[in-house]
């Protein structure tokens, strides 16, 4: 434990910072998109065309924090559902899981505190409420499915992605373009979290207990779902690490076989060094039939 503690402190630090700051983008987001003071719903009366917006903006969140150095430094998980289904894979070490966890509890509690006191009564109205997540008109086992199916689509496409070699640079897109979708789309199901931590920092904030069980249970179910899927169906020794973004020079503390996975693609010559590559190959064939052509006899007379 003091090991992992001493030689992974940063990406804890940034799995920490992670989860802050997307809360405090959600936060600040809800507040711009939906309290009734801003001018967004002024100029924008339709639901649905406001959760379009907030989709756009979390998705963009998402994408800049996978993106980021410090996002590729620790892999940007910002999620205990993700750090505990890639040591379900093998890829995360025990002591990491368990620091990653609680970073990540800990940073969106704190990105929630920072939200409250830059925003005060604005975040804290019930218009916004925290970005709280809760389930919707359909009720709680409707909001139960829903996340269980989210998070399993979610983290199929983040293990497809991210273990194909030509794509794996994408996977951050991939997972900004599905937050945007899922928030526009599916809110009205469950307030699309997929996230404990993030639904334990809003509730938290907000004194709202009744159905937190239920982003306990459903995302982390989701996305082991989907990891036995693709094990059962691929091999685990498909997958190749725990990052979402491996395409960089940034350490890696997982159990990765990135490097050793798929073979890295032909290096593509250019015509010029071909040419010069050609010219030389005849040289030497000509400087080797010169030296193995026999001498001729010495002429006496």
């Amino acid at each position: 434990m003091l090991d992992a503690l001493k030689n992974h402190w940063p990406e804890y630090l940034i799995e920490a910072a992670g989860p802050g700051l997307f809360m405090v983008s959600a936060c600040a987001f809800s507040v711009l998109i939906f309290h009734p003071a801003s001018f967004v719903p002024m100029q924008v009366e339709n639901e649905h065309a406001r959760r379009v917006l907030m989709g756009a903006a979390m998705g963009l969140t998402a994408i800049t924090l996978i993106y980021s150095p410090w996002g590729k430094r620790s892999g940007a998980h910002n999620n205990p559902a993700t750090t505990l289904m890639f040591f379900r894979l093998g890829k995360v070490k025990r002591w990491d899981a368990l620091f990653y966890v609680a970073a990540q509890f800990m940073g969106a509690i704190a990105g929630v505190g920072v939200a409250s006191a830059l925003l005060g009564q604005f975040v804290a109205d019930m218009s916004v409420n925290y970005a709280v997540t809760k389930p919707g008109r359909y009720g709680v086992a409707a909001a139960f499915v829903a996340e269980v199916g989210i998070s399993f689509l979610l983290m199929t496409v983040v293990l497809a992605v991210s273990n194909t070699r030509r794509l794996s640079r994408l996977t951050g897109l991939f997972v900004g373009a599905l937050v945007a979708v899922y928030i526009s789309v599916e809110t009205p199901v469950s307030g699309m979290s997929m996230n404990p931590a993030r639904s334990f920092a809003s509730a938290f904030a907000a004194r709202e207990w009744a159905t937190l069980w239920l982003y306990f249970t459903a995302p982390p179910l989701g996305m082991l779902l989907a990891a036995e899927v693709y094990t059962r169906t691929l091999g685990a020794r498909r997958v190749l690490c725990a990052k979402h973004h491996h395409d960089n020079s940034a350490r890696c503390i997982f159990n990765c076989e990135f490097r050793g996975g798929e073979p890295e693609p032909r290096a593509r010559v250019p015509r010029e060094a071909r040419d010069e590559s050609k010219f030389e190959r005849q040289v030497l064939d000509l400087v080797n039939r010169t030296w193995r052509q026999p001498a001729a006899p010495p002429q006496l007379f």
